[in-house]
């Protein structure tokens, strides 16, 4: 039978925002926050991505994509997205994969509305429509230059300015997604063809990113516009200055550190251990006092620690766990490369600003006042979560 494919082309190059594709909106890079949504429409059989660059290909992959290895010379400036999309079919009719629908899906849409994704594909698998894309309803009066640069009505009269109320409204493509039946894609090299029609979206999720700027203001509406969600995670990486602390130290006379902690993170901790979650305290100095703190905790501990992601990348790939199914806690810029890392970046309250901005969740507590805890009760109620939808041995296919 054939399927509903989604395909992402990625590709490498960017010269409005470098490495655009793995920059994180939300505490994700929008390549994998276009696949989480892409696997997410219950409608999609298969997700693709086609890129060019490795990294992409490694991030979208983790994510749970399909990778199809797009040619230098479709991934240029100049290469047209169906020029990418058209290669991708031809691969996977390679793989045997018999694409029906077809739902071309952008990553630089941070904000794609899966539920309309799905009305998009069922619109176009029911026969109903050839093309199917987003929009959002504006009712903008739209201007544009003449030759000599006067300006010029384009969809009202200017000497009649009706009110809203009495006004049809326009639909303006978002750029999100694009769903087409995939034959008739083929026959026309063009996501346009035969019966076209679209699908509403809200105005806050109409974001595309081409500029540094689109991509801050996409950062700083995530908060608003993406649902909460469990952490689910195998293993928790924490910095310790200011999560396990609250950022201050006591000297004596002799110079000896001391800090004050919180017993509600040492429960935190003993939880997630009992639960075989993996916990990790990582510390650029080194002080005797994070490793007395591990050992009571009873936790791996590396300190005096130059790169931290470096040695983040290292002990995640010495237990085999996915750098995105690990959440990692910090509150300063020195764990700016590990939250850059990880699918759960996490910040405490009062964390500098660029990790405040580079978090996918700012948790309640402060550090040393019961941060880890929090994150723990998180990442244990994710993982209950998750657990209830797994199907009993009962219901499992033989």
């Amino acid at each position: 039978m054939s399927e509903v494919v989604a395909i992402i082309p990625a590709r490498g190059g960017s010269k409005g925002v470098p490495g655009k594709n793995l920059r994180r909106v939300g505490g994700i890079p929008l390549i994998a926050r276009a696949v989480r949504a892409a696997s997410r429409c219950a409608a999609i059989d298969r997700v693709v991505v086609t890129t060019d660059d490795a990294d992409i290909a490694a991030v979208a992959a983790e994510w749970g994509a399909e990778i199809v290895e797009r040619p230098g010379d479709l991934a240029g400036d100049t290469a047209s997205s169906e020029s990418a999309l058209l290669h991708a079919l031809a691969v996977l009719e390679e793989r045997r994969v018999d694409v029906g629908v077809l739902a071309f899906v952008q990553a630089t849409s941070p904000f794609i509305d899966v539920a309309a994704l799905e009305r998009a594909v069922q619109l176009v698998c029911s026969r109903r429509r050839d093309s199917v894309f987003a929009a959002v309803e504006t009712y903008g009066f739209l201007w544009a230059k003449t030759a000599g640069s006067a300006a010029e009505a384009v969809n009202h009269d200017a000497d009649h300015r009706l009110r809203r109320q009495d006004r049809e409204p326009h639909h303006l493509e978002t750029g999100a997604f694009y769903v087409v039946r995939a034959a008739g894609f083929r026959a026309s090299g063009h996501r346009f063809f035969g019966s076209v029609g679209f699908v509403d979206v809200a105005a806050r999720t109409a974001v595309e990113i081409d500029t540094a700027e689109e991509l801050e203001i996409a950062r700083a509406i995530s908060p608003l516009v993406d649902s909460s969600e469990p952490i689910v995670v195998d293993a928790v990486v924490t910095d310790f200055d200011g999560v396990h602390t609250d950022d201050s130290v006591s000297l004596d006379q002799h110079g000896v550190e001391s800090v004050t902690v919180s017993r509600s993170d040492g429960m935190g901790v003993a939880l997630l251990r009992e639960a075989g979650v993996p916990v990790l305290i990582l510390s650029t100095e080194a002080n005797p006092v994070v490793g007395a703190r591990a050992r009571k905790l009873r936790v791996d501990a590396l300190q005096d620690v130059s790169d931290k992601a470096v040695a983040l990348r290292e002990w995640a790939a010495g237990r085999g766990i996915p750098l995105s199914r690990i959440a990692y806690v910090g509150n300063d810029v020195n764990d700016l490369g590990c939250l850059d890392l990880v699918g759960w970046p996490v910040a405490v309250p009062g964390a500098h600003p660029l990790v405040l901005a580079a978090a996918r969740v700012v948790l309640d507590r402060p550090g040393g006042a019961g941060a880890v805890r929090d994150l723990a009760d998180r990442v244990l109620a994710g993982r209950a979560a998750a657990s209830a939808h797994l199907p009993s041995p009962a219901q499992e296919a033989p």
